[in-house]
Protein backbone atom coordinates (compact mmCIF):
# COMPACT_ATOMS: atom_id res chain seq x y z
CA UNK A 1 0.00 0.00 0.00
CA UNK A 2 1.14 3.52 -0.58
CA UNK A 3 2.12 5.81 1.55
CA UNK A 4 0.18 8.69 2.43
CA UNK A 5 2.53 12.06 1.56
CA UNK A 6 2.66 15.65 2.33
CA UNK A 7 3.35 17.94 -0.33
CA UNK A 8 4.93 21.71 0.06
CA UNK A 9 4.15 24.46 -2.49
CA UNK A 10 6.37 27.41 -2.55
CA UNK A 11 4.33 29.97 -4.11
CA UNK A 12 6.25 33.02 -2.47
CA UNK A 13 6.68 34.55 -5.97
CA UNK A 14 3.22 33.48 -7.18
CA UNK A 15 1.21 36.90 -7.38
CA UNK A 16 0.23 37.68 -11.07
CA UNK A 17 -2.91 36.75 -12.92
CA UNK A 18 -1.16 33.35 -14.81
CA UNK A 19 0.98 31.72 -12.09
CA UNK A 20 -2.49 32.45 -9.37
CA UNK A 21 -5.08 30.87 -12.08
CA UNK A 22 -2.58 27.67 -12.73
CA UNK A 23 -2.23 26.97 -8.74
CA UNK A 24 -5.70 27.48 -8.03
CA UNK A 25 -7.07 25.36 -10.95
CA UNK A 26 -4.79 22.66 -10.02
CA UNK A 27 -5.37 22.55 -6.17
CA UNK A 28 -9.06 22.95 -7.58
CA UNK A 29 -8.95 19.95 -9.73
CA UNK A 30 -6.45 17.36 -8.20
CA UNK A 31 -8.17 13.99 -6.39
CA UNK A 32 -5.57 13.23 -3.55
CA UNK A 33 -7.32 10.43 -2.65
CA UNK A 34 -6.57 9.17 -5.59
CA UNK A 35 -3.09 9.98 -5.12
CA UNK A 36 -2.46 9.35 -1.47
CA UNK A 37 -2.05 13.03 -0.59
CA UNK A 38 -2.75 13.58 2.94
CA UNK A 39 -1.89 17.06 3.04
CA UNK A 40 -0.50 19.89 1.58
CA UNK A 41 1.09 22.89 2.55
CA UNK A 42 1.24 26.27 0.52
CA UNK A 43 3.50 29.52 1.64
CA UNK A 44 2.53 32.75 -0.24
CA UNK A 45 1.89 36.54 0.68
CA UNK A 46 -1.97 37.08 1.72
CA UNK A 47 -3.06 38.18 -1.77
CA UNK A 48 -2.13 35.42 -3.31
CA UNK A 49 -3.30 32.60 -0.44
CA UNK A 50 -7.22 34.84 -0.79
CA UNK A 51 -7.20 33.45 -4.38
CA UNK A 52 -6.51 30.01 -3.34
CA UNK A 53 -9.42 27.56 -2.70
CA UNK A 54 -10.14 26.32 0.75
CA UNK A 55 -9.92 22.27 1.34
CA UNK A 56 -9.56 20.19 4.74
CA UNK A 57 -6.54 18.89 3.08
CA UNK A 58 -5.07 22.26 2.26
CA UNK A 59 -3.21 24.31 4.64
CA UNK A 60 -2.07 27.99 3.71
CA UNK A 61 0.43 29.79 5.98
CA UNK A 62 1.73 33.47 4.78
CA UNK A 63 5.02 34.02 6.56
CA UNK A 64 5.36 38.17 7.11
CA UNK A 65 7.97 38.26 4.51
CA UNK A 66 6.19 36.81 1.85
CA UNK A 67 3.93 40.20 1.72
CA UNK A 68 7.25 42.06 1.57
CA UNK A 69 9.08 42.82 -1.14
CA UNK A 70 11.53 40.80 -3.38
CA UNK A 71 14.58 41.28 -1.60
CA UNK A 72 12.05 40.26 1.31
CA UNK A 73 10.49 37.22 -0.22
CA UNK A 74 13.84 35.95 -1.74
CA UNK A 75 15.34 36.13 2.12
CA UNK A 76 12.79 33.88 3.56
CA UNK A 77 12.93 31.26 0.53
CA UNK A 78 16.41 31.18 0.88
CA UNK A 79 17.00 31.28 4.46
CA UNK A 80 13.51 30.16 6.18
CA UNK A 81 11.59 27.74 3.41
CA UNK A 82 13.25 24.67 4.14
CA UNK A 83 13.10 24.61 7.51
CA UNK A 84 9.47 25.34 7.26
CA UNK A 85 9.42 22.41 5.19
CA UNK A 86 11.07 20.06 7.22
CA UNK A 87 9.36 21.08 10.23
CA UNK A 88 5.78 20.15 8.31
CA UNK A 89 6.99 17.04 7.67
CA UNK A 90 6.50 17.51 3.84
CA UNK A 91 7.98 14.36 1.88
CA UNK A 92 8.66 16.66 -1.48
CA UNK A 93 8.42 20.74 -2.34
CA UNK A 94 7.07 21.92 -5.52
CA UNK A 95 8.17 25.51 -6.43
CA UNK A 96 6.22 26.71 -9.38
CA UNK A 97 7.76 29.43 -10.06
CA UNK A 98 10.85 28.08 -10.28
CA UNK A 99 13.41 29.85 -8.30
CA UNK A 100 15.03 27.53 -5.57
CA UNK A 101 18.14 28.37 -3.82
CA UNK A 102 17.22 26.23 -0.31
CA UNK A 103 18.43 22.84 0.55
CA UNK A 104 15.63 20.86 1.12
CA UNK A 105 14.90 17.71 -0.61
CA UNK A 106 13.30 16.71 -2.60
CA UNK A 107 12.22 18.97 -4.39
CA UNK A 108 10.41 19.78 -8.01
CA UNK A 109 10.36 23.31 -10.00
CA UNK A 110 8.78 24.22 -12.79
CA UNK A 111 9.58 25.75 -15.82
CA UNK A 112 7.24 28.74 -16.23
CA UNK A 113 8.86 31.80 -17.74
CA UNK A 114 11.17 31.47 -20.93
CA UNK A 115 11.94 35.27 -21.47
CA UNK A 116 14.89 34.79 -19.77
CA UNK A 117 15.78 31.88 -21.91
CA UNK A 118 15.31 33.56 -25.10
CA UNK A 119 18.15 35.75 -25.55
CA UNK A 120 16.71 37.19 -28.47
CA UNK A 121 13.53 38.14 -26.25
CA UNK A 122 16.15 39.51 -24.15
CA UNK A 123 18.04 42.19 -25.99
CA UNK A 124 14.36 42.86 -27.96
CA UNK A 125 13.53 45.20 -25.06
CA UNK A 126 16.51 47.18 -25.23
CA UNK A 127 17.52 48.13 -21.53
CA UNK A 128 20.27 46.94 -19.87
CA UNK A 129 18.86 47.12 -16.83
CA UNK A 130 16.00 44.25 -17.85
CA UNK A 131 18.52 42.44 -19.68
CA UNK A 132 20.60 42.20 -16.22
CA UNK A 133 17.65 41.40 -14.70
CA UNK A 134 16.75 38.33 -17.06
CA UNK A 135 19.96 37.32 -17.27
CA UNK A 136 20.36 37.03 -13.54
CA UNK A 137 17.09 35.40 -13.49
CA UNK A 138 18.37 32.86 -16.40
CA UNK A 139 21.39 31.77 -13.94
CA UNK A 140 19.11 31.59 -10.77
CA UNK A 141 16.04 29.29 -12.30
CA UNK A 142 18.76 27.22 -14.59
CA UNK A 143 21.07 26.69 -10.84
CA UNK A 144 17.52 25.78 -9.57
CA UNK A 145 16.47 23.11 -12.69
CA UNK A 146 20.07 21.39 -12.11
CA UNK A 147 19.76 20.85 -8.71
CA UNK A 148 15.74 19.42 -8.71
CA UNK A 149 14.84 16.38 -8.23
CA UNK A 150 12.82 16.71 -10.82
CA UNK A 151 11.02 19.54 -13.49
CA UNK A 152 7.96 20.06 -15.18
CA UNK A 153 7.95 22.14 -18.03
CA UNK A 154 4.49 23.61 -20.04
CA UNK A 155 5.59 22.34 -24.00
CA UNK A 156 7.99 20.31 -25.58
CA UNK A 157 9.67 23.66 -26.84
CA UNK A 158 10.18 24.98 -23.78
CA UNK A 159 11.76 22.21 -22.26
CA UNK A 160 14.19 22.03 -25.47
CA UNK A 161 15.28 25.68 -25.65
CA UNK A 162 15.94 25.55 -21.72
CA UNK A 163 17.97 22.62 -21.93
CA UNK A 164 20.02 24.21 -24.80
CA UNK A 165 20.80 26.93 -22.52
CA UNK A 166 21.57 25.09 -19.20
CA UNK A 167 22.89 21.93 -20.73
CA UNK A 168 21.58 18.04 -19.73
CA UNK A 169 19.83 17.40 -16.71
CA UNK A 170 19.81 13.85 -14.81
CA UNK A 171 16.55 14.62 -13.22
CA UNK A 172 13.40 13.09 -14.53
CA UNK A 173 11.70 15.84 -16.17
CA UNK A 174 8.19 15.73 -17.96
CA UNK A 175 6.31 18.08 -20.15
CA UNK A 176 2.86 19.29 -18.83
CA UNK A 177 0.46 21.22 -21.02
CA UNK A 178 -1.64 23.57 -18.97
CA UNK A 179 -5.11 23.70 -18.68
CA UNK A 180 -8.27 26.28 -18.92
CA UNK A 181 -10.98 28.18 -18.30
CA UNK A 182 -13.70 26.31 -20.40
CA UNK A 183 -16.12 29.78 -19.44
CA UNK A 184 -14.55 30.78 -22.97
CA UNK A 185 -16.48 28.01 -24.86
CA UNK A 186 -18.31 29.15 -27.99
CA UNK A 187 -19.19 26.80 -31.19
CA UNK A 188 -17.93 28.55 -34.20
CA UNK A 189 -19.92 31.25 -35.65
CA UNK A 190 -20.86 30.95 -39.54
CA UNK A 191 -18.22 32.78 -41.50
CA UNK A 192 -19.60 35.74 -43.19
CA UNK A 193 -17.78 36.69 -46.77
CA UNK A 194 -15.86 39.98 -47.11
CA UNK A 195 -18.35 41.23 -48.72
CA UNK A 196 -20.88 41.32 -46.01
CA UNK A 197 -18.20 44.01 -44.15
CA UNK A 198 -17.96 47.62 -44.56
CA UNK A 199 -16.52 50.23 -43.05
CA UNK A 200 -19.66 50.99 -40.63
CA UNK A 201 -19.56 47.14 -39.72
CA UNK A 202 -16.16 46.13 -39.98
CA UNK A 203 -14.74 42.53 -39.54
CA UNK A 204 -13.41 43.24 -36.01
CA UNK A 205 -10.08 41.41 -34.95
CA UNK A 206 -9.11 41.13 -31.36
CA UNK A 207 -5.90 40.65 -30.13
CA UNK A 208 -5.70 40.28 -26.24
CA UNK A 209 -2.56 40.06 -24.51
CA UNK A 210 -0.22 42.15 -22.38
CA UNK A 211 0.87 45.27 -24.31
CA UNK A 212 5.03 44.88 -24.47
CA UNK A 213 7.81 44.31 -26.88
CA UNK A 214 7.54 40.98 -27.78
CA UNK A 215 4.34 40.62 -27.79
CA UNK A 216 4.20 43.21 -31.60
CA UNK A 217 1.09 44.98 -30.72
CA UNK A 218 3.30 47.83 -33.21
CA UNK A 219 3.47 45.46 -36.14
CA UNK A 220 0.10 44.95 -35.31
CA UNK A 221 -1.17 47.64 -35.90
CA UNK A 222 1.05 48.35 -38.69
CA UNK A 223 -0.03 45.69 -40.57
CA UNK A 224 -3.51 46.77 -39.91
CA UNK A 225 -3.18 50.06 -41.58
CA UNK A 226 -1.91 49.19 -44.76
CA UNK A 227 -4.77 46.79 -45.29
CA UNK A 228 -7.25 49.34 -44.51
CA UNK A 229 -5.24 51.41 -47.01
CA UNK A 230 -6.05 48.78 -49.48
CA UNK A 231 -9.83 49.45 -48.60
CA UNK A 232 -10.34 46.34 -46.58
CA UNK A 233 -12.81 46.96 -43.65
CA UNK A 234 -11.19 45.83 -40.73
CA UNK A 235 -11.15 47.05 -37.52
CA UNK A 236 -8.62 45.94 -34.42
CA UNK A 237 -9.26 46.07 -30.30
CA UNK A 238 -6.21 45.44 -28.17
CA UNK A 239 -6.55 44.42 -24.43
CA UNK A 240 -4.19 43.76 -21.52
CA UNK A 241 -1.96 45.38 -18.95
CA UNK A 242 0.53 47.13 -20.65
CA UNK A 243 4.47 48.21 -20.02
CA UNK A 244 4.78 51.85 -19.86
CA UNK A 245 7.33 52.40 -22.36
CA UNK A 246 6.45 50.50 -24.80
CA UNK A 247 2.40 51.64 -24.68
CA UNK A 248 3.97 55.17 -25.50
CA UNK A 249 5.66 53.24 -28.48
CA UNK A 250 2.05 51.27 -29.03
CA UNK A 251 -0.18 55.16 -28.71
CA UNK A 252 2.06 56.95 -31.24
CA UNK A 253 1.81 54.33 -33.67
CA UNK A 254 -1.83 54.64 -33.47
CA UNK A 255 -2.04 58.48 -33.19
CA UNK A 256 0.23 58.28 -36.55
CA UNK A 257 -2.07 55.43 -38.19
CA UNK A 258 -5.68 56.24 -36.65
CA UNK A 259 -5.70 59.02 -34.75
CA UNK A 260 -9.24 59.42 -34.63
CA UNK A 261 -9.46 55.63 -33.26
CA UNK A 262 -11.76 55.45 -35.84
CA UNK A 263 -11.08 51.42 -36.07
CA UNK A 264 -8.22 50.31 -33.68
CA UNK A 265 -8.72 50.75 -30.49
CA UNK A 266 -6.66 50.24 -26.91
CA UNK A 267 -8.94 49.22 -24.14
CA UNK A 268 -6.35 48.41 -21.15
CA UNK A 269 -6.89 45.64 -18.86
CA UNK A 270 -10.33 44.50 -18.57
CA UNK A 271 -12.11 42.54 -15.57
CA UNK A 272 -11.19 38.92 -16.93
CA UNK A 273 -15.02 37.66 -16.11
CA UNK A 274 -15.89 40.08 -19.23
CA UNK A 275 -13.54 38.70 -21.77
CA UNK A 276 -15.98 36.08 -23.30
CA UNK A 277 -17.93 38.49 -24.34
CA UNK A 278 -14.98 40.41 -26.25
CA UNK A 279 -14.24 37.09 -27.77
CA UNK A 280 -18.02 36.54 -29.10
CA UNK A 281 -17.63 40.14 -30.68
CA UNK A 282 -14.36 39.33 -32.50
CA UNK A 283 -14.70 37.83 -36.32
CA UNK A 284 -11.07 37.10 -36.06
CA UNK A 285 -8.61 35.84 -33.22
CA UNK A 286 -4.73 37.08 -33.54
CA UNK A 287 -2.04 36.27 -31.47
CA UNK A 288 1.37 37.67 -31.66
CA UNK A 289 3.98 36.98 -29.39
CA UNK A 290 7.42 35.88 -30.38
CA UNK A 291 7.68 34.60 -26.71
CA UNK A 292 5.69 32.02 -24.96
CA UNK A 293 6.05 29.21 -22.15
CA UNK A 294 2.60 28.27 -22.62
CA UNK A 295 0.13 30.62 -24.09
CA UNK A 296 -3.22 30.27 -22.33
CA UNK A 297 -4.55 33.35 -24.29
CA UNK A 298 -4.38 31.36 -27.42
CA UNK A 299 -6.03 28.65 -25.88
CA UNK A 300 -9.49 30.94 -24.89
CA UNK A 301 -9.49 32.40 -28.57
CA UNK A 302 -9.45 28.71 -30.01
CA UNK A 303 -12.31 27.65 -27.55
CA UNK A 304 -14.12 30.57 -28.22
CA UNK A 305 -14.49 29.71 -31.66
CA UNK A 306 -12.53 31.83 -33.51
CA UNK A 307 -10.01 31.36 -37.04
CA UNK A 308 -6.91 32.57 -35.43
CA UNK A 309 -3.92 34.41 -36.97
CA UNK A 310 -0.71 33.25 -35.17
CA UNK A 311 2.76 34.02 -34.29
CA UNK A 312 4.68 30.99 -36.07
CA UNK A 313 7.58 31.43 -33.21
CA UNK A 314 7.98 29.81 -29.71
CA UNK A 315 5.60 27.11 -28.80
CA UNK A 316 2.05 28.77 -30.23
CA UNK A 317 2.68 25.76 -33.20
CA UNK A 318 2.41 23.13 -30.98
CA UNK A 319 -0.48 24.42 -29.02
CA UNK A 320 -2.22 25.44 -32.53
CA UNK A 321 -0.94 22.88 -34.53
CA UNK A 322 -2.41 23.00 -38.10
CA UNK A 323 -5.56 24.91 -36.45
CA UNK A 324 -4.94 28.56 -37.91
CA UNK A 325 -2.86 30.67 -39.96
CA UNK A 326 0.68 31.68 -39.21
CA UNK A 327 3.04 34.68 -39.72
CA UNK A 328 6.48 35.99 -38.50
CA UNK A 329 5.38 38.38 -35.88
CA UNK A 330 8.53 40.64 -36.53
CA UNK A 331 7.69 41.20 -40.17
CA UNK A 332 4.50 43.48 -40.57
CA UNK A 333 4.30 42.97 -44.16
CA UNK A 334 3.61 39.43 -43.28
CA UNK A 335 1.47 39.96 -40.80
CA UNK A 336 -0.27 41.55 -43.17
CA UNK A 337 -0.54 39.17 -46.17
CA UNK A 338 -1.50 36.53 -44.00
CA UNK A 339 -4.27 38.56 -42.96
CA UNK A 340 -4.81 39.15 -46.30
CA UNK A 341 -5.38 36.37 -47.39
CA UNK A 342 -7.56 35.20 -44.11
CA UNK A 343 -9.98 37.73 -44.01
CA UNK A 344 -10.42 37.08 -48.08
CA UNK A 345 -10.68 33.17 -47.46
CA UNK A 346 -14.44 32.64 -46.10
CA UNK A 347 -13.70 28.91 -46.53
CA UNK A 348 -10.42 29.19 -44.55
CA UNK A 349 -11.77 30.69 -41.87
CA UNK A 350 -14.57 28.07 -41.56
CA UNK A 351 -11.96 25.14 -41.47
CA UNK A 352 -9.65 27.07 -39.21
CA UNK A 353 -12.25 28.01 -36.32
CA UNK A 354 -13.83 24.32 -36.69
CA UNK A 355 -10.54 22.76 -36.39
CA UNK A 356 -9.06 25.27 -33.25
CA UNK A 357 -12.17 24.73 -31.59
CA UNK A 358 -11.63 21.09 -31.69
CA UNK A 359 -8.26 21.46 -30.65
CA UNK A 360 -9.15 23.18 -27.88
CA UNK A 361 -10.72 20.40 -25.63
CA UNK A 362 -7.86 18.78 -25.25
CA UNK A 363 -6.29 20.89 -22.47
CA UNK A 364 -8.55 19.96 -19.17
CA UNK A 365 -7.12 21.49 -15.89
CA UNK A 366 -8.23 18.33 -14.43
CA UNK A 367 -5.77 16.63 -16.37
CA UNK A 368 -3.35 18.92 -15.63
CA UNK A 369 -4.07 18.98 -12.12
CA UNK A 370 -3.50 14.67 -12.16
CA UNK A 371 -0.27 14.73 -14.05
CA UNK A 372 1.35 17.36 -12.19
CA UNK A 373 0.43 16.16 -8.43
CA UNK A 374 1.15 12.45 -9.97
CA UNK A 375 4.41 13.40 -10.63
CA UNK A 376 5.42 15.18 -7.62
CA UNK A 377 4.13 12.12 -5.52
CA UNK A 378 6.41 9.63 -7.96
CA UNK A 379 9.93 12.01 -6.98
CA UNK A 380 8.30 11.89 -3.37
CA UNK A 381 8.05 8.22 -3.05
CA UNK A 382 11.37 7.57 -5.00
CA UNK A 383 13.43 9.40 -1.88
CA UNK A 384 11.36 7.51 0.73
Amino acid sequence: MLKQITIGIDAANIRLGGGITHLAEILNSVDVDSLKIQKMIVWAGQKTLDQLPNFPWLEKICPPNLNGALISRAFWQVFCLSDAARSKQCDVLLVPGGSYLGNFKPVVTMSQNLLPFEWTEIIRHQSILISLKMLILRQVQGFSFKRSNGVIFLTQYAKERVLSVIGKMNAPLIVIHHGFNHGFDRKPKTQQPLNQYSQTNPLNILYVSNIDVYKHQVEVVEAIFQLRQKGFPISLTLIGPAVPGYLQQLNATLDRCDPERQWAQYLGQVPYDDLPSYYQQADIGLFASSCETFGIILLEKMSAGLPIACSNKSAMPEILKESGVYFDPDNALDIELTLERFISQEHLRTEKSALSFRESKKYEWAKCAQETFNFVSQIARKAL
